[in-house]
C-alpha cells in the first residue's frame, strides 16, 4: 500500500497540503478527486518525490519515498503527470523503450524487448509503433505514455489527470485501459481526476480532497453520497443509481427543480 502520514507543504504563506494521513490500498484503482485547488496533484507529487513536503512520511510498500535512492523508486514507482515535454520528432516505439530506462540505463536485453512489445500489445498501439508523436491524436498520444509507464514494470503507478483533454470516448477508454491494468496485472494505481463519475464508474477507492485535507475516503458506494460530496465539492448533489453504480447529479438548485433531473451516463 501507499502510506502517508502528517504530510504537509506550503507554498510561501499558502498551505497546501495540512497535515494529510492516508493509506491507499494495494492492487486497486484509487482516485484523488475534489475541486481545483484542492491540493490532488501536490499530493500525487509527494508521493511520487517530484517534490519534497516540508513534514511527513510517505512509504511505498517497504520503500521509504524521501530517503530512498532515485533507481530503488523508478523500479518501485511509474510516473506519469499532467505536463510531459516531449520531441515531435520521437515515435512511438523510442517512447515506450525509455520506459525500461532504470532497468538497463538504454542498453535494452531481450527481456527489455520483450516487455516493451508487451507494453504495446496491452494499449493496442502496434500498428502506430514507428509513427511520430505528433502524428497521433491526442488518445493515441496518451496510450503511448502509458505504454511507456507499463514497460517501466513497477507495481505502482501515479497518473496526474490523465484524461486531460481527451473527449468522452477516449476518456472511457483510458478509464477502461487502467481499470483492465489493475486487475489483470495487479498494478496499485493513483489517478487525479476531476469528473466524480468518471472516478465513481471505474475507481475502486475514492479520496476526497479539499483546501490541502483529506476530506473523505472510502468506495464509491460510500463516498458518492449528498453529505461526502457535499464536503468535497461544496455542492448539494442528488445521487442515483446507474447500472449498479453511484451518479452524483449536479445542478443550481434555483434553476432546476429535482425533480426534472433524468440521470444520463455513459460507460464502455
Amino acid at each position: 500500500m501507499i502510506f502517508l502520514h502528517a504530510v504537509s507543504h506550503a507554498y510561501g504563506a499558502t498551505t497546501v497540503l495540512d497535515g494529510v494521513d492516508l493509506s491507499i490500498p494495494r492492487g486497486k484503482l484509487t482516485a484523488l478527486v475534489g475541486p481545483n485547488g484542492a491540493g490532488k496533484s501536490t499530493l500525487l507529487s509527494a508521493m511520487a518525490r517530484l517534490l519534497k513536503p516540508d513534514t511527513g512520511q510517505v512509504m511505498v510498500g517497504d520503500l521509504d519515498v524521501l530517503s530512498a535512492k532515485p533507481a530503488q523508486l523508478a523500479k518501485k514507482l511509474g510516473v506519469l503527470k499532467q505536463l510531459n515535454q516531449l520531441s515531435a520528432r520521437l515515435t512511438v516505439i523510442d517512447l515506450v523503450r525509455f520506459g525500461r530506462f532504470p532497468h538497463c540505463q538504454g542498453r535494452l536485453q531481450a527481456e527489455d524487448h520483450r516487455i516493451v512489445e508487451q507494453a504495446m500489445d496491452y494499449v493496442d498501439l502496434q500498428e502506430f509503433r514507428d509513427r511520430f508523436l505528433d502524428q497521433l491524436s491526442g488518445g493515441q498520444r496518451q496510450r503511448a505514455l502509458i505504454a511507456m509507464v507499463l514497460a517501466q514494470d513497477t507495481e505502482y503507478i501515479l497518473l496526474d489527470e490523465p484524461l486531460n483533454n481527451l473527449d468522452m470516448r477516449h476518456g472511457v477508454a483510458m478509464m477502461q485501459l487502467l481499470r483492465q491494468a489493475a486487475d489483470d496485472l495487479g498494478r496499485t494505481i493513483v489517478v487525479v481526476l476531476h469528473d466524480i463519475n468518471f472516478a465513481s464508474a471505474w475507481a475502486d477507492y475514492l479520496v476526497g480532497m479539499r483546501d490541502g485535507s483529506v476530506v473523505a475516503q472510502g468506495t464509491p458506494e460510500q463516498i458518492v453520497q449528498r453529505e461526502p460530496l457535499r464536503e468535497i465539492f461544496g455542492l448539494d448533489m442528488q445521487v442515483v443509481d446507474v447500472a449498479g453504480r453511484k451518479i452524483g447529479m449536479y445542478w443550481h438548485p434555483e434553476l432546476v427543480g429535482a425533480e426534472e433531473l433524468s440521470p444520463v451516463a455513459v460507460y464502455g
